[in-house]
C-alpha cells in the first residue's frame, strides 16, 4: 500500500524510523527492538542509509525484509548526492519490484571525507531534482523532508519555503519534518506553507532525548533550536543517564500530545534504533488523541 493511501482512511499517522545495524550485535538489537514497535502497530517504518550512499545495501535488504516477511508498509530513504540517472533507474527498479511503493527522496549528505557538495553533471543537485524525476514514473509514493527552522543551508525561512515548494510541485505526496522541539516552530511553518500554496500533509517528527550531549550534536548539525527551558531540565542531570532518560520521555510525551492536541496529522519518531523510548512514549499517549 501507499502511504498517500493511508491518509484518506487515517487522519493521524504513527511511523518509526530506523537505520541498517553495522555490526552482528547490532542486528540482533534492531530485531528486539524493531519486534517492540512492531506491536505497537505503526502506520509505515522508513529505513535510512548513510552519508553518500554508504550502507544503502544493508538499508534495501532491511527494507524488503520489513515489507515482505514482516507486512509493515515500509518507505525507503533514497538520496542524489553523486548518483547517476542509470544509478537511479536500477535502484527504483529494484525497489518497486519488491513492492516498495514509498520513497522519501532527498539531497543527502556529502560522502563520509568530503565537507562540500560536488556539482553532479547529472542534474540532481537538489532533493526537488529527486523528486520530479522519479514522480515522472508515476510508480511510487514520495515523501520529502521539510524544515521548520530553515534548512542550515538556507538564507532564510522564507527561502527554505521557496525550495519546499518546490518540491511539492515536482511530484512529493507528503512531508516529514527535522526534529524540533518547540511546537510553535511547527505550526508556524504549517500555517506559512499553506499560505504559499503547499497542501499536502506536513508529519511532526520528533527524536526523544535520552542523552544530552548527543541531542546537543544533533541540534547543532541539524539547526534546531534547544529551548532554554530543557536545558534547564537536563543540565543538572547530564551525567545521570537514567534521570536523564525519565525527563526525556516526559518531554516527548508532553511534545507530542501538544502537537496532536493542536492538529497535527500524527507523528513520526526518530527511534535511533532503540525501541524503548519510543514504547514508553506511544504507551503513555493520551489514547483519545491518537485516533
Amino acid at each position: 500500500m501507499k502511504i498517500k493511501d493511508l491518509f484518506e482512511s487515517h487522519s493521524k499517522t504513527f511511523s518509526f524510523e530506523f537505520f541498517p545495524p553495522k555490526t552482528f550485535t547490532a542486528t540482533i538489537d534492531l530485531g528486539i527492538n524493531v519486534g517492540q514497535l512492531m506491536r505497537l502497530n505503526p502506520s509505515f517504518i522508513s529505513v535510512t542509509y548513510g552519508a553518500g550512499g554508504s550502507t544503502q545495501t544493508s538499508s534495501f535488504d532491511l527494507l524488503d525484509y520489513l515489507q515482505n516477511k514482516m507486512g509493515v508498509i515500509s518507505m525507503a530513504h533514497y538520496t542524489c548526492v553523486g548518483a547517476s540517472r542509470e544509478k537511479i533507474d536500477e535502484d527504483m527498479n529494484y525497489l518497486y519490484e519488491r513492492d516498495i511503493h514509498n520513497l522519501m527522496l532527498l539531497r543527502g549528505d556529502p560522502p563520509k571525507g568530503q565537507e562540500q557538495f560536488v556539482h553532479n553533471p547529472n542534474g540532481f543537485n537538489y532533493g526537488s531534482d529527486l523528486v520530479a524525476y522519479v514522480s515522472q514514473q508515476q510508480r511510487f509514493c514520495i515523501g520529502a523532508g521539510a524544515y521548520p527552522e530553515g534548512h542550515v543551508e538556507a538564507a532564510n525561512l522564507a527561502q527554505d519555503l521557496q525550495h519546499l515548494k518546490l518540491k511539492v510541485d515536482a511530484g512529493a505526496d507528503f512531508l516529514v519534518t527535522q526534529m524540533f522541539f518547540d511546537n510553535d516552530y511547527y505550526f508556524d511553518f504549517v500555517a506559512k506553507a499553506r499560505r504559499l500554496g503547499i497542501d499536502v500533509r506536513i508529519i511532526p517528527g520528533i527524536i526523544p532525548i535520552t542523552n544530552y550531549s548527543q541531542i546537543q550534536r544533533f541540534a547543532q548539525l541539524s539547526g534546531a533550536k534547544i529551548p532554554e527551558h530543557i536545558h534547564e531540565a537536563l543540565k543538572p542531570y547530564q551525567d545521570q543517564p537514567e534521570k536523564i532518560y525519565q525527563i526525556g520521555i516526559d518531554l516527548a510525551i508532553q511534545q507530542s500530545e501538544d502537537l496532536l492536541r493542536r492538529g497535527a496529522p500524527g507523528i513520526h519518531f526518530y527511534t535511533l534504533n532503540k525501541s524503548t523510548a519510543t514504547v514508553d512514549i506511544f504507551a503513555s499517549l493520551d489514547k483519545k488523541l491518537t485516533v
